[in-house]
């Protein structure tokens, strides 16, 4: 008998984990459910090896920030995006920050956990609105926790609170 791969395949197709890749807004998309119709222009940065630290030291975030994935309104707002490690894979999110320094709006804009999606709800990214980089933005703090998808609460969380730190240290400063 001659061996075939194909024979396999039922077995591969069971034991494989199931793969999400939910990508729930574009970049446009989530700048106009943030900004409408405002004129998004991008941003240059560069972020210094010390600010990266400050960074990473206040909000617990290990990944490498985008510093390409930066615009501005005509009234001084920023439109972020940002990734997270979720459980497993990424989660790609979208910060609006108002001209007076504040959360407008967070977006998750792909999710490709099996579980988890619940920070997806409006209730749960709600909490941000009007925070700072002052705020203490804390997972079980002033942040509260969705039960079942804790390390996604936090990542985002801590996440969130890495935009506005890189807001307060770069942008803030550009107006």
């Amino acid at each position: 008998m001659k061996w075939s791969p194909y024979a396999f395949m039922p077995v591969a197709a069971i034991i494989a984990p199931s793969a999400y890749a939910n990508i729930y807004l574009s970049p446009e998309q989530a700048q106009k459910a943030i900004f409408a119709d405002s004129k998004l222009t991008p941003v240059s940065i560069q972020l210094t090896d010390a600010q990266r630290s400050i960074m990473q030291d206040k909000s617990s975030v290990h990944e490498a920030f985008k510093t390409d994935r930066i615009w501005r309104t005509p009234d001084g707002s920023y439109f972020v995006i940002d990734e997270v490690i979720g459980k497993h894979e990424f989660i790609k999110y979208a910060v609006g920050i108002n001209a007076n320094g504040t959360v407008r709006q967070v977006e998750v804009m792909e999710y490709n956990e099996s579980y988890g999606y619940e920070v997806r709800d409006e209730s749960w990214r709600q909490q941000f609105v009007g925070k700072t980089a002052d705020s203490e933005i804390k997972l079980n703090k002033d942040i509260k926790n969705v039960s079942g998808a804790t390390l996604s609460c936090k990542h985002i969380t801590d996440g969130v609170k890495r935009v506005m730190v890189m807001y307060d240290l770069v942008l803030k400063p550009l107006k």
